[in-house]
């Protein structure tokens, strides 16, 4: 619950991510986001790089941030160490790395992992007055247990709030 809260309470504020479930059915959803960051494109892309300094630690396998990593080329892994356990989880891997303009990604984010789903991530950055805008893109098809419909809103969230992240970091806060 306490999640949630943080999640309406950003995206009531004036500087968050505007979110959107495009759509959604029972074999697939996109949901997008974007948000002004306070950097040039060249910043905000190399900082996507830097996922452990924004991304959530609510939302990994191993509770801390610090443990991911993400390398910014094709064939590149989104992954998590799992110390306790020696073990890593690639969450997504790098398919399109174009500096200071795109970084898309292919894979099942969280619980889409044991899912039957091909899912493709993006990032995009366009130079605007006051820094850079980044759009997250998130398109997923397949079969889902639970159901698409019900997933969309949730994975919408999750996402809305690593943006946020992204925006705070490269704001100084």
């Amino acid at each position: 619950m306490k999640k949630i809260a943080l999640v309406v309470a950003a995206a009531l504020s004036p500087a968050s991510a505007a979110a959107e479930v495009k759509s959604s059915s029972l074999t697939h959803f996109e949901v997008e986001s974007s948000a002004t960051v306070a950097a040039t494109p060249a910043e905000a892309y190399a900082m996507l790089g830097r996922i452990g300094e924004w991304w959530n630690k609510d939302h990994t396998y191993s509770g801390d941030a610090a443990n991911l990593s993400l390398e910014l080329r094709a064939g590149g892994c989104f992954c998590e160490r799992l110390p306790k356990e020696n073990g890593v989880i690639e969450h997504l891997r790098v398919v399109s790395a174009r500096p200071g303009q795109l970084l898309r990604l292919q894979g099942g984010l969280g619980p889409l992992q044991a899912e039957a789903v091909a899912g493709t991530f993006t990032w995009t950055l366009k130079a605007a007055p006051g820094g850079t805008i980044v759009t997250q893109n998130y398109a997923v098809a397949g079969r889902v247990r639970m159901g698409m419909e019900k997933l969309a809103p949730l994975v919408d969230q999750v996402l809305v709030e690593q943006l946020s992240g992204l925006q705070k970091r490269l704001s100084g806060k």
